[in-house]
């Protein structure tokens, strides 16, 4: 009798990259996604008729992703063509002109000079040198290791390294710190922003989150076709490796015996008996009782303080008009504690910071797309997690796109400029969508908030407390975004071959060629 798949609940970075490695590794997977697609957070939706990149637009950490198709016996420039990014992103602030950051630090430094003068210059220099060596420190003892507890990171950097543990200074905050590299308050906003990565606020992160700005430093890839174009590379390496997909297929329970994890249930009331299961959602999803009140202790659900943040995200179609593009533009609301205070209020910004990703742009700012033609944009302005507490109306909608055009204007972009033969056209994705798309999360992208020196401890590991149910995704350690959640895809397929392995359950060999079985269908959300 054949064995019995591992099956993974969701069709994410984090669960295609698990698909692909434990496949190459000769164990059956079979995979179960209620879209229509993989991707999960990296998705496209329509804007009259034309697809728009809906989720992750920054795509770092090449060098991980490499080793994910090496793992999985394939090749990444077989798959995707990258193109490095000279021109990071585009910074504006109203009245004050415009900062470019680039890949090449010492060109960054002499922007920041020509901006802000030459002790900026100096700050920045200061504050590159110390998120490089926060990390430094971290990279392979935290990012890159199953859930380390304080006690577990202290032996794996070194008990003799004391220093080092002071050096990724946990116990100060972010905003202070950075205002021992900047007396400039712009560029305290500029780098502190880099906290919304994990869906945090820079005045409540620990000062160890420095090390995003590192990771960006190190490269940022332009994917063609889009982040999009990721997910199906993972999946095509998936199927070739034997993997079986199902879309359209909604799981509704998780099984347990006195073993451990026995099978799951679709909502078409299918029964698929395994061993091993990889929940590729928000493992508060599971605290929460979503795939079974026997499966609360595997996680504990997520208190509605410690949710990251979610976003009004509008894609758009539109012809720009003043402030040249580049593919990242940042346009700074002129009071950052009071955006954020709002949001931990559970409002919604009135004047907030808004990115704006011109996805028909190239670094250097020339549009892809015919002179005279619409352009495609994805814009994000952060928000608190109440999309299951509260329903966002048409007049709240409304004047969320009049606060943030306001913001593009006031910086001197306009996405609709008056006398358009054509305004422009949008769909906005609001808390309450995200919210439905992932339950038990309220819309939180990021899983838990970063806040506190304790929080990077308090994310879910790969492991949970019933045998043979392991998670993986941006809500998991080591984080959020695609990097990270490909980490812990990573991470999760290591645990999966280690138990197996412990409990005499895997046997190599081979699998033949994978195929997409139609489910039960569900509807599409956001």
């Amino acid at each position: 009798m054949a064995a019995a798949p591992t099956v993974i609940i969701g069709a994410g970075i984090g669960g295609l990259t698990s698909a692909a490695i434990l496949s190459a590794r000769g164990v059956p997977v079979t995979v179960l996604e209620k879209e229509a697609q993989p991707g999960g957070k990296v998705r496209q939706l329509e804007v009259e008729g034309v697809p728009i990149d809906a989720g992750p637009t920054v795509f770092t950490m090449r060098p991980v992703i490499e080793n994910i198709f090496e793992e999985a016996g394939a090749s990444l420039d077989d798959h995707l063509t990258l193109t490095r990014a000279d021109r990071l992103a585009r910074h504006a602030w109203d009245g004050t002109g415009h900062l470019d950051l680039f890949a090449d630090p010492e060109r960054s430094a002499e922007a920041v000079g020509e901006f802000a003068g030459a002790k900026a210059a100096a700050g920045f220099r200061s504050f590159s040198a110390e998120a490089a060596r926060i990390f430094g420190i971290l990279d392979k003892p935290f990012l890159r290791s199953s859930k380390p507890y304080p006690p577990n990171l202290m032996w794996r950097i070194g008990l003799h390294r004391v220093g080092a543990l002071l050096a990724i200074r946990p116990y100060e905050s972010l905003w202070k710190v950075l205002g021992e590299h900047f007396d400039d308050p712009r560029l305290r906003q500029l780098f502190g922003r880099y906290t919304t990565y994990c869906g945090s606020s820079p005045f409540h992160t620990p000062a160890t989150l420095m090390l995003i700005a590192h990771v960006e430093q190190q490269g940022v890839w332009a994917i063609e076709g889009g982040m999009t174009a990721l997910a199906n590379a993972l999946e095509a390496v998936a199927r070739q490796n034997g993997v079986w997909f199902r879309y359209g297929a909604q799981v509704t329970g998780i099984h347990t015996s006195r073993k451990g994890v026995s099978g799951v249930t679709l909502e078409s009331g299918e029964h698929i008996p395994t061993r091993s299961v990889i929940c590729n959602a928000d493992p508060s999803a599971l605290g929460a009782g979503v795939f079974g009140e026997g499966l609360r202790r595997a996680a504990k659900p997520m208190a509605e303080k410690d949710r990251s943040l979610s976003a009004m995200v509008w894609l758009a179609k539109a012809r720009p008009q003043g402030l040249p593009l580049t593919h990242h533009n940042v346009f700074f609301s002129p009071d950052y504690a009071r955006e954020f205070a709002q949001i931990e209020a559970g409002h919604v910004p009135t004047d907030p910071t808004a990115y704006v990703c011109a996805l028909d742009h190239g670094e250097e700012g020339a549009s892809d797309s015919a002179s005279g033609t619409a352009q495609r944009f994805q814009i994000i302005v952060n928000a608190p997690a109440n999309g299951d507490i509260h329903d966002y109306t048409a007049g709240e909608k409304d004047q969320c796109t009049s606060n943030m055009m306001a913001r593009l204007r006031a910086c001197g972009l306009d996405l609709d400029p008056a006398g358009m033969d054509t305004p422009m056209q949008h769909r906005l994705v609001t808390p309450s969508d995200f919210s439905t798309l992932f339950p038990a999360t309220g819309g939180a992208l990021y899983g838990r908030a970063s806040h506190g020196w304790a929080a990077s401890f308090l994310r879910p590991g790969c492991r949970t407390k019933i045998r043979g149910l392991y998670c993986a995704g941006g809500a998991t350690h080591p984080g959020a975004g695609v990097p990270m959640a490909a980490l812990s895809g990573t991470l999760a397929s290591e645990a999966v071959l280690s138990d197996r392995i412990s409990t005499r359950w895997y046997h190599r060999g081979d699998i033949a060629g994978g195929m997409s079985t139609p489910s039960a269908p569900t509807a599409a959300t956001g």
